[in-house]
Formats: C-alpha cells, structure tokens, sequence
C-alpha cells in the first residue's frame, strides 16, 4: 500500500524575508493532472495534482524568480509532466531527470536544450523506509553521457550513508549535488563521522549541498525544527559558495498533518545565514553557476 502525502498549505503569507531580484527555488516537484500523467505500478506514495501554475502563484508571494523541478520516484522514467513544464515556461524552470540506462544520446540532449540539468539518484530517502540497496551501482554509460553534457548527479542520501558512497562519489566524472542537507541524525550532531562526511564532500570542490527539508529529518514536527538548526548552521559557515536552496514544494511522501506553509521555511534562512549577503549568494548567485 502506497502512503498518502498531504496537499501543501492552500494560504501561504508573504515571507518576512525579502529574496531580491533573480532568487531560485531549487528543489520542487510537479505532479499531475492525473487525467493526462499517471505514476509508476506500485508508487511508494500517493501525492495531489501539484500543477505549474500552483507553483508560480506560489512563487509570485514568496517573491521567487526561478526553480528547479526534480522528478519524483512515483513518477519513475516518464519525464512527461517534467519536459512538458520546461516547454510551457522557457527560463522559469530548471530539471532533474531519471532517465533509464541506456537512455540515447539524441533524447538527453534534446532534454539539456529544454533545461534539464542533472540526472537523480535515490540512495536513501531517509523517510518511510524507502531505501535503495546498502551498496548502490552507479550507471557508468549514462553518468559518462551526463558529463558530456555539462549535468550533475543529485543524490538523495542520508549521512550514514555518505561515509561509505563519499569516496565512490568523488570517483564520478561530475559534480554531485546532495538533497536536504544529507538528512543527518539529529541525535549525532554536527560531529558525527556521517555529517563530517558531507563536509569532506563540499571541501572536494565538487559537491553542492541543497537548504531544504528541515522537517524530513527533524525529530520535532512542527516549526521551527530547532533540533535541525546546528546542521544548517554548519554548512552556511563551512562553504557558503557550495550551497543553494530549496522549498521541497508540494512536500510529498510528508504524511505528517502539519506540513509547514513554504513562506515560513523560507523564512528559516534569516536564522541558517543571518548575513544578507551569504543569503543572496545562496539563493541567486550559485543556482545560476549550477543549473547554468
């Protein structure tokens, strides 16, 4: 049985944060109509129409510029309601795809000229139970094909797992970009040889961490996830430049009954980079260096 997510906060206020011009929410997915898109046989989740035009009205009050879309594990290869995205908003949106091994040149080309620029891999999920296996294989053909093309690997892992994958993910002709925070065990700290893992992986020079899904891995479930904070804080003081933020919109395979409205997420930059500055370079400055 599939486990239900919950649609997003249907009145989201404008944030106290102003973002300037040119901001990036880098991490957001589309889903549906379902009349014309469907999902994999057997999805791990069930989630609601979460169509484009939600998103930018949602991106209209937040004051967002730009956002990438990153294919969910329920909708598998079948980059439809991705591409379709692309084709309808030229320069609003970024992707990431999924594309099957294998996959032809000609069709991940075509894929770069709409504006996908990387390819997803699901290690951990850190939620659910959705795990890969212990040991992932890497496609070598379609990550040597992504490289060509200028593509990175984004990676959905938590910490215990990059203290094995971080050597592996070094190995790898391309950057890597690691979703929300690495999902680190809050009991751990910011000491633990898993978080200290990902720290290895931004000081490589070829890794990108995403700001995004404090409540994915926060033992509280509610706002603020004070119990997250350590984490964030880190990663703004260790590699600023490396870093980039993401909303998690509609927040799917979030069962939790609580989802927090996206202009309070936002509004936990003012406390993860209290500098004006290193916001800026996080939310405008590096998304435009990485999803070119």
């Amino acid at each position: 049985m599939t486990d239900p997510s919950n649609a997003p906060s249907p009145r989201p206020q404008k944030p106290r944060l102003n973002c300037g011009s040119g901001a990036w929410d880098c991490h957001i997915h589309l889903l549906g109509p379902k009349s014309l898109y469907g999902t994999v046989p057997h999805a791990p989740y069930e989630a609601p129409d979460a169509l484009p035009e939600d998103y930018l009205a949602l991106q209209k009050v937040l004051g967002l510029e730009k956002a990438v879309i990153v294919q969910t594990m329920v909708q598998g290869h079948d980059h439809r309601c991705l591409l379709d995205a692309l084709r309808r908003f030229p320069g609003r949106f970024r992707g990431i795809a999924t594309p099957r091994p294998g996959t032809a040149n000609t069709e991940l080309t075509a894929m770069d000229k709409l504006g996908v620029r990387g390819i997803r891999m699901v290690v951990s999920t850190g939620l659910a139970g959705i795990d890969a296996p212990h040991k992932p294989t890497f496609d070598a053909p379609l990550i040597a094909r992504a490289a060509e093309i200028g593509w990175h690997l984004q990676v959905v892992a938590d910490t215990t797992k990059l203290v094995y994958l971080k050597d592996t993910l070094l190995s790898l002709p391309l950057d890597v970009v690691i979703d929300h925070a690495g999902l680190p065990n809050v009991e751990l700290g910011v000491n633990d040889p898993g978080f200290r893992s990902l720290l290895a992986l931004l000081d490589s020079g070829r890794c990108w961490v995403k700001l995004s899904g404090p409540m994915r891995f926060s033992q509280q479930h509610a706002l603020p996830y004070k119990d997250t904070l350590p984490f964030y804080q880190t990663l703004v003081g260790h590699a600023p430049e490396r870093l980039v933020w993401g909303s998690d919109w509609p927040h799917v395979n979030y069962p939790q009954a609580n989802i927090p409205s996206d202009d309070d997420l936002l509004d936990l930059m003012l406390e993860w980079a209290p500098d004006a500055a290193t916001r800026n370079q996080i939310l405008t400055v590096n998304p435009g260096i990485l999803y070119k």
